[in-house]
């Protein structure tokens, strides 16, 4: 059976070959299919990380919670215990570029937003099965904090991201809905 850490190298290759015209698509018809959720439109608190190169582009779909007046939060990692908090943004100003190029929320310009306010988490991974379970960049920093959350949970999945079998451990929580450009996809978990 094919390792974590190869099935992640081997997604991030096929998906570093998508041109930008089919990136830019692809993220589009992925927003348009978000915004129809009740899930989004109920949601008052929206938790999202900022997307990377290869990921699929949340900057759209922030500015939108902006524009619906909702209040948008962002992750961000202690990597000495391996811990995430969100924290409220309401300007792209108020990141900073951290390790591995990583886009986070400036500690001093915003302010921590506790797990019980958040309504919605956006779960960024590499590749997901069906049934909601992921694969995500090696850090853990997801599954410690799916442990405890409650709200609604999704994740953004380009078409190719979608595999049928991913290595489970006993402590991987599935997300509840995957969204792609084609399908909104209820999760058995």
């Amino acid at each position: 059976m094919i390792t974590k850490k190869q099935l992640r190298s081997e997604m991030k290759k096929k998906l570093s070959l998508l041109n930008e015209q089919a990136y830019t698509m692809l993220s589009k018809k992925i927003a348009e299919n978000v915004y129809r959720l009740d899930e989004w439109n109920h949601a008052q608190v929206i938790g999202l990380t900022i997307s990377g190169k290869t990921e699929v582009d949340t900057y759209n779909l922030i500015n939108r919670a902006w524009e619906e007046n909702k209040r948008v939060v962002v992750p961000k990692c202690y990597s000495a215990d391996k811990t995430m908090t969100f924290r409220e943004i309401t300007s792209f100003e108020q990141l900073e570029i951290v390790y591995y190029g990583l886009r986070e929320p400036i500690v001093n310009e915003t302010t921590e937003v506790k797990q019980h306010e958040i309504d919605l988490l956006f779960v960024p991974g590499v590749c997901f099965t069906k049934a909601g379970f992921r694969l995500g960049h090696g850090g853990g920093y997801y599954d410690r904090y799916l442990a405890t959350f409650k709200g609604e949970t999704i994740s953004l999945v380009f078409p190719i991201q979608l595999i049928e079998d991913i290595p489970i451990e006993p402590f991987d929580i599935p997300v509840q809905k995957i969204i792609t450009s084609e399908h909104v996809i209820n999760c058995n978990g």
